[in-house]
């Protein structure tokens, strides 16, 4: 006979039946309440669908830096949060560094990281590590001043821009691959501009890479 076992309820003391139903009934409090955690799933996909989501399409995004192309601007793990608001506001200028969909470089499922050279109208001409601007102000042409290159490189290209169509290059002019290769860069895709640095600590700031 297994004494350990619980007596039947008819001879049970009164004191043991008592403490059995108070068991019982912080057992039951204690059981998960499926409805609640279904409330607080669809809560969080409402948050996750209302909110989270449009502000990464229209307002803002995360941008990790991979690749040399603007060092020393921007380093490999650079991390930046991106405005969108602002491409859709206003056209980007001269010298912006901006972060576009890298479909006019036959690379639709990559972002690249660049600084606006050359304006829509206007002919570029690069020759060495000189940036030569021909536009209606400047129809004999203006040599661009460029204090954030420090890697220079030989290669030439002349380029003439269409409506809505950007010259971009990297800072880096010795490693990166942009428009003096594939050619000028359409605006529609031109996804935003950094306006906050968080990584690394040391580099924290607004506007960076703002010349």
């Amino acid at each position: 006979m297994n004494e350990d076992r619980v007596p039947p309820e008819s001879i049970r003391p009164p004191h043991l039946i008592e403490k059995l139903k108070e068991e019982d009934k912080n057992s039951s409090k204690k059981r998960i309440n499926w409805r609640e955690i279904i409330k607080e799933i669809i809560t969080i996909i409402v948050i996750v669908f209302g909110i989270i989501i449009p502000f990464r399409v229209y307002v803002a995004e995360p941008y990790l830096v991979d690749g040399r192309s603007m060092d020393p601007t921007f380093e490999t793990g650079d991390y930046l949060i991106i405005d969108k608001i602002s491409a859709l506001a206003k056209h980007p200028e001269r010298n912006a560094v901006v972060v576009f969909n890298a479909t006019n470089a036959g690379q639709p499922k990559k972002s690249f990281i660049k600084r606006i050279i050359g304006l829509p109208g206007e002919t570029v001409i690069v020759r060495d590590n000189t940036v030569t601007i021909i536009n209606v102000e400047n129809p004999n042409g203006f040599v661009l001043e460029q204090p954030y290159v420090t890697h220079e490189s030989t290669q030439n290209v002349e380029k003439k821009l269409g409506d809505n169509q950007y010259f971009v290059m990297g800072d880096n002019r010795k490693d990166s691959y942009d428009s003096r290769y594939w050619g000028p860069l359409d605006e529609k895709y031109i996804l935003g501009r950094p306006i906050i640095q968080l990584l690394p600590v040391s580099s924290i700031g607004l506007m960076p890479g703002k010349n």
